[in-house]
């Protein structure tokens, strides 16, 4: 009996995480309830002493608004984990910034490129494939389906959807190297 009790609480665990996904607010609470503890104990070994609160309840909020784009369940943790650390680093070269200390690499905000020129080259090379590769790279990327998804919605083999999904990848890898 005992060692049934942990593989339910990972039932539980997983069944509250995916209604919380779905929008379920009580099993949201549960889910970010239960994470609170592990947050602040990474917390701790991120932020400055006095910020380990401030940002575990940034990062619940953050988590709590953006879980619906969390692709894969199983990645939950992981995914809190890195909110936590960005949320700590951002409290750090803002405290940093006030005492005019420079940012460390360590510390830096995430590079940014040219977001202006990747969208439009992006965007071109989109427009260059032919509507049936333009169609499924969009399934599988903007809207995140699976392979076994893609072909049901397309009406088509799943090696079919493979196929089809590499060669348009190709194809936009070709249009941009160009």
């Amino acid at each position: 009996m005992e060692s049934t009790i942990p593989m339910l609480q990972a039932l539980d665990w997983t069944q509250d995480l995916e209604a919380a996904r779905a929008g379920d607010r009580p099993a949201l609470e549960r889910v970010l309830g239960r994470s609170r503890q592990d947050l602040r104990r990474y917390a701790e070994h991120h932020c400055v002493v006095n910020d380990v609160e401030d940002a575990v309840q940034e990062s619940l909020f953050t988590a709590s608004r953006r879980l619906a784009d969390l692709r894969q369940l199983e990645c939950f943790a992981s995914w809190l984990f890195r909110i936590v650390k960005r949320e700590c680093n951002r409290l750090k070269r803002g405290l940093r910034a006030l005492r005019q200390e420079p940012i460390t690499e360590d510390i830096a905000a995430p590079c940014t490129i040219e977001h202006r020129g990747l969208a439009r080259d992006l965007a071109a090379a989109m427009q260059s494939l032919p509507a049936h590769y333009r169609e499924i790279v969009l399934l599988r990327d903007l809207e995140g389906l699976t392979i076994g998804e893609l072909a049901d919605r397309l009406g088509i083999t799943r090696e079919a959807a493979k196929a089809r999904l590499h060669r348009a990848r190709a194809l936009a890898r070709e249009y941009l190297h160009d």
